[in-house]
């Protein structure tokens, strides 16, 4: 009876830049997408994996730097096995395929093997994967329907790894490069394939009926809507039918949602307390989107507060499509800031803009709490 055990990831996109990262955390969050490489050699030899697949999109794109190319084939020379590398829809086969430059070229270890042509490569004896890779960014048609043509059940444990949205995720009922789950589950049941592997969604999700079609996610988060991303899965299945999945995690950076409501100071420590509480910092990412009213001192005090995120968090800004927040603004805290003149007839002024609606407003009311933090009323 043929039996494998292999470590399924996708979406490295190494290479990726976030938009919200200062130069310095992206280079961290750079250096940690090489960081998961290693983590993975760590778990394919702790289970003792045949092989490793990447489901597509191992690169950015095309146009990728040599220093990325060299530093991602150091660290798969040290795998303890055979890995597989599928061009997907980021890093198609075409003729800027990354795949031929000669950075890449000249530092591909031996044992890593891309998958250019369809259908079955021999991992071993009785164990083929299918693969179905991308030749161009614009595919017409089902890959893995392509890869699956022509094969039958002989007793030979295959593995059909492929990039891309299956038909029941697709929001596009048009998309011509859609995978159809049906035709992979019947495969399934004929045992004609064992396990389906895909890449392209950057979250783990199991998908049908049979447990057998993944997608692993991406090693590292790449945006705020994922659900399971930062996991890699060791997989282990035979011809006789039998089939385990495992998740493990590998990631070391977060992206946190903050979407809460702040009235009062008991409100702003809580908030506070729950940024101080997000570890490592400097492997986090946070979206903040607050709602409520709040008096100048309050609105002072959040500002310190977001100011001190700023320089912890490896990124932090506002979600400004969900923030909602109002400063009521009396004259007993004008008063309470303590200044005089040319100070306090500014003072006035930005207060009855703050009154108003619109950006004018907005940026009055920002101008007033950071001169009530200046004037030693905001939080030290």
């Amino acid at each position: 009876m043929a039996s494998v055990r292999f470590l399924q990831t996708s979406d490295w996109q190494l290479g990726m830049t976030r938009h919200f990262l200062r130069p310095e955390a992206q280079a961290r969050y750079t250096a940690a997408r090489i960081d998961a490489i290693h983590a993975m050699a760590g778990l394919a030899g702790k289970h003792a994996c045949d092989f490793v697949v990447v489901a597509g999109d191992v690169f950015e794109s095309n146009l990728i730097a040599s220093q990325t190319i060299r530093r991602a084939m150091q660290a798969l020379a040290e795998m303890p096995c055979p890995v597989y590398l599928l061009p997907g829809n980021h890093d198609p086969l075409d003729a800027a395929s990354v795949y031929d430059t000669d950075t890449f070229t000249a530092c591909c270890p031996e044992n890593v093997v891309v998958l250019r042509q369809p259908g079955p490569y021999v991992v071993s004896a009785g164990v083929e994967i299918l693969a179905a890779p991308w030749a161009t960014k614009n595919v017409l048609g089902d890959l893995a329907a392509r890869a699956l043509s022509g094969c039958e059940a002989d007793g030979t444990v295959r593995l059909l790894l492929a990039h891309g949205i299956v038909d029941v995720l697709s929001p596009d009922p048009n998309d011509v490069s859609m995978l159809h789950l049906e035709a992979m589950e019947q495969a399934l049941g004929k045992r004609i394939i064992h396990h389906v592997a895909l890449g392209d969604r950057h979250s783990r999700l199991s998908v049908g009926v049979s447990g057998r079609v993944w997608y692993s996610g991406s090693p590292e988060v790449t945006s705020f809507v994922e659900d399971a991303p930062g996991e890699v899965l060791i997989v282990e299945m035979d011809s006789a039918g039998g089939h385990t999945v495992q998740s493990e995690q590998v990631g070391t950076w977060s992206f946190v949602d903050l979407r809460r409501h702040v009235d009062t100071s008991a409100d702003l420590e809580a908030l506070q307390h729950e940024l101080a509480g997000l570890r490592p910092a400097d492997r986090t990412v946070v979206r903040t989107a607050l709602t409520g009213t709040l008096r100048l001192a309050d609105k002072a005090r959040l500002e310190q507060i977001l100011a001190e995120a700023d320089d912890l968090f490896a990124g932090r800004f506002t979600w400004d499509r969900h923030e909602d927040l109002a400063v009521i603004i009396d004259e007993a805290e004008l008063g309470d800031l303590g200044v005089g003149g040319f100070a306090s007839q500014a003072a006035q002024e930005l207060a009855e803009l703050a009154a108003g609606s619109g950006e004018q407003a907005v940026c009055a009311r920002d101008a007033l709490s950071l001169l009530y933090r200046l004037a030693g009323g905001g939080v030290r």
